[in-house]
């Protein structure tokens, strides 16, 4: 069963919940869940008090509608896998997007990291295409998701800057980093992200930012509204058929990524 948690976000989750069970009474002999873009992944700690941890809560009801293996994308947090009691096989489009990448060719690069928090995934990211990474120092003063960026550490002067994260919602972080880059003389900038939210005001912001390119990947449809001059979609429809080929085939799904 296919189905990527994207907006209408609860409805789409509401139809693979019926998807699983309708399924799981037919007496089906295996049900994989395939979910290119799991939602709700940023609730995967209880870091205020009394908020719940709703990326748990979504995978026990996952289980319990009847799936019995989840295949899924960029997690936004890698611990949201061990919150499942069934297999998760978890696929990277970095790959993807390095390989875009290297087929422009771009001189002098630096791979910016938009928080310390994504510091280890976009350091793998610089050393495949072997540029050196910087990061934006930022901090978030309220409760609420809008971020301050305070500054970037690393060497970006004449370079080419590419802006990588796991996916863009608002755009408050990629737009606010374009910028700030943008102040200290970098004059071409890239941002790149496995899953494009865009929600709110996402779009005007990417509309109005100095980003010279917004690569993203098809994870979640994008309406015409959505697409932007600047933006290029990379299909991961390969990525995703090749494991579903060796999931029910028997075969080893982390020989992709050697």
């Amino acid at each position: 069963v296919v189905q990527s948690f994207s907006s209408p976000v609860n409805r789409h989750i509401m139809e693979l919940f019926i998807l699983l069970d309708t399924l799981k009474r037919a007496s089906a002999g295996r049900i994989t869940a395939v979910i290119p873009y799991f939602a709700y992944g940023r609730t995967d700690k209880k870091d205020q008090p009394r908020v719940p941890i709703t990326a748990r809560l979504l995978a026990d009801l996952i289980t319990t509608a009847g799936a019995n293996r989840v295949l899924t994308m960029d997690l936004h947090a890698g611990q949201i896998e061990g919150f499942f009691s069934i297999p998760v096989d978890h696929l990277s489009a970095f790959s993807t997007l390095i390989q875009y990448f290297m087929e422009k060719h771009l001189d002098d690069v630096v791979v910016v990291a938009p928080d310390f928090g994504f510091a280890k995934k976009a350091r793998n990211f610089a050393e495949r295409l072997g540029a050196p990474l910087a990061f934006i120092e930022k901090r978030r003063p309220g409760n609420d998701m809008r971020s301050e960026v305070l500054s970037v550490i690393g060497d970006i002067r004449h370079r080419a800057a590419i802006i990588i994260d796991d996916e863009i919602d608002t755009a408050g972080s990629v737009t606010n980093a374009a910028w700030l880059l943008y102040e200290c003389g970098v004059q071409e900038i890239y941002a790149c992200c496995t899953h494009a939210v865009f929600s709110g005001p996402a779009v005007e912001r990417l509309r109005t930012s100095p980003l010279h390119e917004i690569v993203v990947t098809d994870t979640i449809a994008l309406p015409p509204e959505k697409r932007l001059p600047n933006l290029t979609v990379l299909s991961v429809a390969p990525l995703f058929a090749e494991a579903i080929q060796r999931i029910h085939s028997g075969e080893s799904v982390g020989a992709l990524f050697r």
